[in-house]
């Protein structure tokens, strides 16, 4: 994720896609919208020290792995989900957090809705979260 101070298409970022596929025989690339979202699916899904220069960075949703699949783990994720997404994406903002627990298949699925504070633009992401902790 680029992060830049000025104004315009360059705050919100394009380029190439991640992760990396061809197109037509050259890189793909994706569209600013498509690149918050690559950017909130690599913030969720980078661990806490994962990163060498920012240790602070990524979700930390490790940690809960082996947390018992119940309404307070979904709760604790939502929150840090909505944290984590505050702190490390400013350009958006989070409308909503949603886990639902899916017992059968083991984990939980984070649905977030969020809106592109520089175009309006609001997106929807579900995130799959699984956990190997009790049924």
């Amino acid at each position: 994720m680029a992060t830049t101070f000025f104004g315009g298409a360059q705050m919100l970022g394009s380029g190439i896609a991640f992760p990396l596929r061809l197109h037509g025989g050259s890189l793909g690339m994706n569209t600013a919208d498509e690149h918050v979202k690559q950017s909130i699916l690599l913030i969720l899904g980078t661990g806490h020290n994962e990163r060498v220069m920012r240790p602070d960075f990524g979700g930390g949703m490790e940690r809960l792995v082996f947390e018992p699949m119940n309404t307070a783990t979904a709760m604790l994720v939502q929150h840090q989900v909505r944290d984590t997404l505050k702190r490390h994406e400013p350009r958006i903002d989070v409308l909503s957090v949603t886990a639902s627990v899916l017992p059968d298949e083991g984990g939980l699925e984070v649905a977030i809705a969020y809106r592109i504070k520089q175009t309006g633009i609001s997106g929807n992401l579900v995130y799959p979260f699984y956990l190997a902790g009790e049924l």
